[in-house]
């Protein structure tokens, strides 16, 4: 029987070093503990693939919190059922002592369980249903304030028309025209089709 980790941050600038300190305090070996910087909206996270490849019958994975596993409540539901029934192995998870498969095997520890995952996976995908839902409100308001998101607006001299009718002219070359705005390929054909759109 080998104990294992598995740590999860939703982006690559969040810190993984709350979960991480916890799990070596549990003595979880470095070379068991496997760390996602991932959405946990679905399982096709790749540290998390190569832990479930690693895991063996007797073996127990520790995480901190049931949303760390995941965020979506059908796949946490179907996922700890695979890595409990089919896997064999034991979770632990440390922040709610009721979802520990070591204890209560008795038909009624088995439901309590089964009942705190299913209200703690709930209100997993819930609190991801209301960050996508605060993050719209939060844009729609910076927008309605005319905060710009994405690259600056590149800008091209007041001459750009008359250099566009001389490059369809065949009197200058886009290579040209390129050099004289300082602009890309790309964004010289981007800024003639919006002066053809107007």
């Amino acid at each position: 029987m080998k104990n294992y980790a598995y740590i999860r941050v939703s982006s690559l600038d969040q810190n993984e070093a709350r979960q991480l300190r916890v799990m070596e305090e549990l003595k979880i070996p470095a070379g068991n503990i496997y760390i996602d910087k991932q959405s946990g909206k679905d399982f096709h996270r790749q540290n998390y693939q190569k832990l479930i490849k690693k895991l063996k019958a007797g073996d127990l994975l520790y995480i901190l919190s049931i949303d760390r596993l995941g965020r979506n409540y059908k796949e946490i539901q179907n996922q700890w059922r695979y890595l409990t029934e089919e896997k064999g192995i034991d979770i632990c998870v440390v922040d709610m002592p009721l979802l520990d498969t070591r204890q209560y095997k008795d038909l009624l520890g088995t439901f309590i369980s089964d009942l705190v995952l299913q209200v703690l996976s709930f209100v997993a995908e819930s609190e991801r249903d209301n960050i996508r839902k605060r993050q719209a409100q939060g844009i729609a308001a910076a927008k309605a304030k005319g905060v710009r998101f994405g690259r600056p607006e590149v800008s091209v001299p007041r001459n750009f028309p008359a250099l566009v009718n001389k490059w369809r002219s065949n009197k200058i070359t886009c290579e040209e025209i390129l050099q004289v705005c300082k602009i890309s390929k790309a964004t010289f054909y981007r800024k003639v089709r919006e002066m053809e759109a107007i």
